[in-house]
Order: C-alpha cells, then structure tokens, then sequence
C-alpha cells in the first residue's frame, strides 16, 4: 500500500481544515517545499497536494507551489483543487504533476472529465469521490450532490477509471479514524478498483488495517502535523513493506 501525505495550500501555506471547514484552517508550516522535502527524506516518494484556493475558486491557483515541490523534489506529485477547464489541467502537468484528481468536476461537468480520461489515460486522471453520509460531495465540500456514492464510483469505472480517492467528510481532520466499513464496501462493489483512502487517520496501526482491505493507498494529513504519526515510522513502514523483513 503507498503512503501518501497531504498538502493542503492557502495562500501559499501548508495548512489542514476539519471536515473541510475553511474556519477551521490551521496553518502548519509557511513552507510547502519544506514540508515535501522533509517527506522525501524519510523515504518517501508520493504526495497529495491539494489547492484549497483553487477548490474554492473556478480555476488552478497555487500551480506555482506544485512547480516548485516537483522542479526541486522527485515526489510523485497527485494535484487537485479547481482543475475546472483543459487550460487547468495542461497548467497542472506542465507544472509537474504527475496525476491530477477531478472532485466537483466529474459530478458537474462529466463530459469534460471523460474526456480527460480518454485523453490522459487512466493512469494520469484520480476521481476524487469524496462522501459525506455515502453522498457524493463538490465545490470544496461546501456542497453536496445527489449522487450515490458507490453507483457514482462504478459508473465511471466504465468509462476507465481505475485510481479513486475516496474521503469520509464526516472523518476528515477529526483523528477517530477513517472509514474502514465504507471502504470495504466500495472494495466489495467496485471489482478491481484502486481505492486510495483519505479522512480520519489517526494512528500507525490503522495503515496495516487499510492494507489488508484492499487500499491501493492511504492518504495521511493531520496525523502527521499533529506527531500522531512519525516520519520515521512511515518510512519503516516503507522499508518494511519493500523488503518483506
């Protein structure tokens, strides 16, 4: 399973919100390449790196930070936030991403999205279906749609979609855990699917859980800012994982 820290970006700034809630920003570091490089130092080779701005906005804001982590690290850059139009994402890739995530646009402008995916292939393009009571939400999390979460997921899975980040809302920021039984039932019905987990990560123990689920992936944001979970662990975690000792 990879692991895959989060950085999340306001105004330039490393920053984590609860359950998606701009009042509850707390800036952790005034330095996003900080951050990724003390990542790339523990060994390890992915990052989520998210655009609160953009989220917010109707276009990519903060590709300037995404150049800067992928021009000075070799971080496997995932990037999401307001990639709403084709400039969007040709700005994201040419920035360095290495794959970009479609949250709101997949639900509000699917014909765009599947023409990404058929464009870019679907190694390049994430759908970022993340729920809130197995509802699928949009602009930011400030609003939710009135897809089914499981059926949403599926369905574009049959126009090719293989990597799918999936954040329990009602989890994210909170530190009590993620969703084991919501991802088990997106790995029960979705045959095949590249399930990476987001929300709610708490503890180091919770990581060999998610992987004998099924998870592709987990991503991990507050658990590392706020020392629930080291570096150093991680990267054991990594070697571990690598050499089967």
């Amino acid at each position: 399973m990879r692991i895959i820290p989060a950085i999340d970006i306001i105004e330039g700034k490393c920053v984590r919100l609860s359950k998606g809630d701009y009042d509850t920003k707390i800036i952790y570091n005034e330095n996003p390449l900080e951050v990724a490089k003390s990542f790339e130092a523990h060994g390890i080779e992915y990052l989520h790196l998210v655009d609160l701005d953009g989220a917010k906005s109707s276009k990519i804001v903060n590709y300037k930070i995404l150049e800067q982590i992928a021009s000075q690290t070799k971080l496997k850059i995932d990037f999401g936030g307001g990639l709403k139009a084709d400039s969007d994402l040709k700005i994201a890739f040419e920035s360095g991403a290495n794959q970009i995530t479609g949250g709101s646009i997949a639900v509000k402008n699917r014909a765009i999205f599947e023409k990404w995916i058929a464009e870019y292939g679907a190694d390049k393009i994430i759908l970022g279906a993340d729920a809130n009571n197995e509802k699928v939400a949009v602009s930011g999390w400030l609003e939710d749609s009135n897809e089914d979460l499981v059926p949403f997921i599926q369905d574009y899975q049959s126009k090719g979609i293989e990597y799918v980040i999936c954040t329990d809302i009602a989890k994210d920021g909170m530190l009590e855990g993620p969703s084991f039984d919501l991802y088990a039932k997106i790995l029960k019905e979705a045959k095949g699917l590249k399930l990476i987990a987001s929300g709610g990560i708490s503890t180091f123990d919770e990581l060999p859980k998610l992987a004998e689920l099924g998870c592709e992936g987990t991503i991990i944001g507050k658990a590392i800012y706020e020392g629930r979970i080291s570096l150093k662990q991680l990267e054991n975690y990594i070697i571990t994982n690598q050499t089967g000792f």
